[in-house]
């Protein structure tokens, strides 16, 4: 019809893998700074943590009893002294001789094994094999650098620091670590429709929950997050907000489909900002955009929370590990068998609401992406492949834990 404009064919569906490497290109990793042990949980070690030290750092004693020599099995022995942590026998156990020692204790000079005292009867000075006994030169003992050695690399650059990468660090001989610096993250939520949680509501209104729901969801990530609160559906308001946005990563929600009130597009290019993809072969998920914004990179999600939340799980949170300098920042799958067949899967990657009962994972009966009850229950996502072939029950499927 005259005056009519021309319709735009939307971009071809883009693979979910794709599109994880592209948000990447597009994402610089963070400068690094050094924090100490108790603040560096959760954050990813920006440099190789190479012990400073070596653990145990001489010959302990694994278990409470009596250092001896193994030669002289069976005995008896003479108690020549004792040997407890922090506090070695300053002699040598000679032969037929032994030293009352303790679990962490340094072996004595001599000593090359140690008899457990469940094993072994005392009478005054004089010790006797009761038991078994160790069966082997070096028994009940750990050698100098068991556990490590000065220059073995203890954690990689870009492994996550949990509490026990932490714990290796302080016995290697660290008491500060160097890291990626926080992510500045900003959110905020697009519609007129939208209420703050908690705010008086009339039956046109909706409660807002993706904001606190992607707060919720980066609380163990080294991240500093920027509520901007909820954007009106006006394009010069929300050109305006995204202008005046200063943060590592600019997420926002709702506004990114085609329809007369999906504005983020448009807002965004009005800031001076660019699309680099948009539009996935992923239920659910699939308007989801990424692009710049100056040195800000745009994450814009669907606004169905279900959505909302599977991109962040597959796109925000990656993302942030990815910029934080993690090695592997993509989640990881785990193997679980399924309670009730599946039917076969079309063209989009699906991530399938389930739960698990009785060691095996149920799908969701319904799947509608504004359903937050069902996410709720859930504990885990089932994963299905572009064309996955029906699956039935006691197959095989990968998970992504949620819960």
């Amino acid at each position: 019809m005259p005056g009519t404009s021309p319709r735009v064919n939307p971009p071809a569906l883009l693979p979910l893998a794709e599109a994880q490497s592209r948000l990447f290109a597009l994402a610089p990793r963070v400068s690094s700074e050094t924090m100490p042990l108790r603040a560096a949980a959760n954050r990813w070690a920006a440099a190789d943590i190479v012990a400073l030290r070596t653990q145990p750092t001489t010959d302990l004693s694994a278990m409470d009893g009596y250092a001896i020599r193994f030669a002289d099995l069976p005995g008896p022995f003479t108690l020549v002294g004792e040997s407890a942590a922090g506090r070695p026998f300053p002699g040598t156990v000679g032969a037929n001789e032994t030293a009352r020692i303790f679990t962490g204790a340094a072996m004595p000079q001599g000593a090359d094994t140690v008899m457990v005292q469940e094993e072994v009867a005392r009478d005054g000075d004089i010790v006797t094999l009761a038991g078994e006994g160790p069966r082997r030169l070096g028994g009940n003992t750990r050698l100098k650098g068991l556990d490590f050695s000065t220059g073995d690399i203890l954690v990689a650059r870009g492994e996550r620091l949990t509490p026990a990468r932490i714990a290796v660090a302080a016995t290697g001989g660290y008491g500060a670590l160097q890291v990626g610096r926080p992510i500045r993250v900003a959110i905020n939520a697009t519609g007129d429709e939208l209420t703050a949680p908690g705010a008086a509501i009339d039956s046109a209104g909706l409660p807002e929950s993706n904001g606190v729901m992607l707060a919720a969801m980066l609380a163990d990530l080294p991240v500093e997050v920027i509520d901007l609160g909820i954007l009106p559906d006006r394009l010069d308001v929300m050109t305006a907000a995204l202008s005046r946005v200063d943060a590592d990563i600019l997420v926002t929600t709702g506004g990114a489909s085609v329809g007369d009130h999906d504005l983020v597009r448009p807002a965004l290019e009005a800031a001076g900002g660019s699309i680099d993809f948009w539009r996935l072969a992923l239920r659910p998920g699939k308007p989801m955009m990424a692009g710049r914004l100056r040195e800000t990179v745009v994450l814009g999600l669907p606004g169905n929370p279900v959505s909302a939340f599977v991109t962040a799980t597959l796109f925000l949170r990656p993302l942030i590990a990815a910029m934080s300098g993690a090695a592997d920042p993509l989640p990881r799958t785990t193997p679980a068998m399924l309670g009730e067949a599946l039917a076969a899967n079309d063209h989009r990657q699906d991530f399938l609401r389930a739960e698990t009962r009785d060691g095996r994972v149920f799908a969701s009966t319904i799947q509608d992406s504004s359903m937050l009850r069902t996410l709720a229950r859930a504990d885990c996502l089932i994963v299905r492949a572009p064309h996955a072939p029906a699956a039935a029950a006691g197959e095989i499927v990968d998970t992504l834990r949620i819960a």
